[in-house]
């Protein structure tokens, strides 16, 4: 079940510890210091030009200081085959992306960059010319963000920064899934998604100042965790200020 939109106590602290009381602390997994792009993948089930895009976006999240996820959408289902991992959360989001480049359709594949510039999702070529002019735009990217799991909780690190305010966003994701394509314009293939979004989940608000924010953990197996630093709402994204993720994403 995805889960949207339910806002969680924001917390105020100079430094992260965590404690287990009366026991062990777990071991943390925190993710790399640095990441300087960001990728939303609208990708769909449906759509036969969507394929080399899933396998340019997996070879794209394998990069250290990238964050790459997929968010699959429902428009192509009427055409004979129902997409098993799409939301119409996804296409509202692809929508609200789409009136803020005035863009007049949505369209898969597409790349969103860093919230802020659209490309074709197969075309490597359009995708870094979209990095190139996104780059530090609106104050993407230059806002530091940490995240840590242990002990059953998330805990989010926001460093000191311009462009806010921003909510902090985690989006729980799902490492990789093969789909066999029964019907529609991909019928009889096997296609395997990268970092496919399945949790979307307003976490805080940073203001601008150094802040740490808290989760529940709710992975399932072969889950783990993106966090966006996202000007504008859930409604209406905006520039992505900074991002974090968790190892294997």
């Amino acid at each position: 079940m995805i889960s949207l939109y339910s806002a969680l106590p924001r917390h105020f602290l100079g430094a992260f510890f965590i404690v287990a009381a009366g026991g062990a602390v777990d071991t943390a997994v925190a993710s790399p210091p640095v990441i300087a792009s960001t990728l939303e993948l609208f990708t769909s089930q449906g759509c036969s030009f969507c394929p080399p895009a899933d396998a340019l976006l997996a070879a794209l999240a394998r990069k250290p200081d990238v964050v790459a996820v997929s968010f699959p959408v429902d428009y192509w289902d009427y055409i004979g085959w129902k997409d098993t991992m799409a939301s119409p959360v996804f296409v509202a989001r692809q929508r609200a992306y789409a009136a803020k480049l005035g863009e007049q359709h949505a369209y898969t594949p597409q790349i969103i960059v860093d919230g802020l510039q659209g490309a074709v999702g197969s075309d490597r070529k359009e995708i870094d010319a979209a990095l190139a002019s996104a780059r530090s735009r609106d104050g993407a990217m230059t806002v530091p963000v940490r995240l840590t799991q242990a002990n059953g909780a998330l805990a989010v690190e926001v460093g000191e920064g311009a462009g806010g305010p921003a909510v902090v966003i985690a989006l729980r994701v799902l490492r990789s899934r093969t789909v066999h394509i029964g019907r529609g314009e991909n019928a009889g293939r096997n296609v395997t998604y990268t970092n496919v979004v399945r949790g979307m989940d307003e976490i805080g608000v940073w203001d601008g100042a150094a802040a740490t924010f808290h989760a529940p953990d709710a992975r399932d197996d072969g889950e783990g965790y993106v966090i966006f630093v996202q000007k504008g709402s859930l409604q209406r994204p905006g520039a992505i200020l900074g991002a974090a993720k968790t190892a294997g994403l």
